[in-house]
């Protein structure tokens, strides 16, 4: 068996050694608008992709950076490859943690031209957890410990079509997305 994925767009991708050239927004979008938030244990059908929409569009609202609604746009991306796994699991996993970490550093820097700063993935962070709180209460039925976020945007849960989704990302993806310069 080959130690590489198949994606979407017919690219051999090895997780464990991911290569930037290999990395495609199309890829990207059309995987995250397949996947379920929270591993699917949820009272509807709500992709990985509509999350990161959301997010992007909440720190938009917030007047956040373009760096920032990227970043928010893309902060999921290595799931796409590597997919989604539980928080309280993924703690335990130190291996995927790495994985996971090195991947998005490496998206980072393929879309936005450097890692996120301090200050940007503390408001990526900030955006994540508040829309976890949502997705927490609306999904699963469940009141965070943490206080109800008060948020810029009115978002939807609603289930839509994977198409729509990744549509719709890659739509907001050339909305947002920044020019850099390819190196190596």
């Amino acid at each position: 068996m080959p130690d590489y994925i198949t994606t979407y767009g017919g690219t051999h991708f090895v997780p464990t050694e991911p290569e930037a050239e290999k990395i495609h927004i199309s890829d990207i979008a059309h995987a995250l608008s397949l996947i379920c938030r929270g591993n699917g244990q949820v009272k509807t059908f709500f992709s990985v992709g509509q999350h990161c929409i959301n997010c992007a569009l909440e720190a938009e609202a917030r007047g956040y950076s373009q760096r920032v609604i990227l970043a928010c746009l893309l902060h999921d991306a290595g799931e796409a490859y590597l997919s989604d796994v539980p928080s309280p699991f993924k703690k335990h996993l130190s291996g995927y943690k790495k994985l996971e970490e090195c991947l998005l550093s490496l998206i980072y820097r393929k879309y936005l031209g450097s890692d996120l700063t301090e200050e940007e993935q503390r408001q990526v962070e900030e955006i994540d957890k508040d829309m976890l709180w949502y997705d927490l209460w609306i999904l699963l039925g469940e009141v965070s410990d943490r206080p109800k976020p008060v948020m810029k945007t009115t978002f939807s849960y609603e289930v839509q079509p994977f198409e729509k989704v990744e549509e719709a990302y890659r739509s907001l993806y050339e909305k947002w997305k920044i020019s850099v310069r390819e190196t190596g």
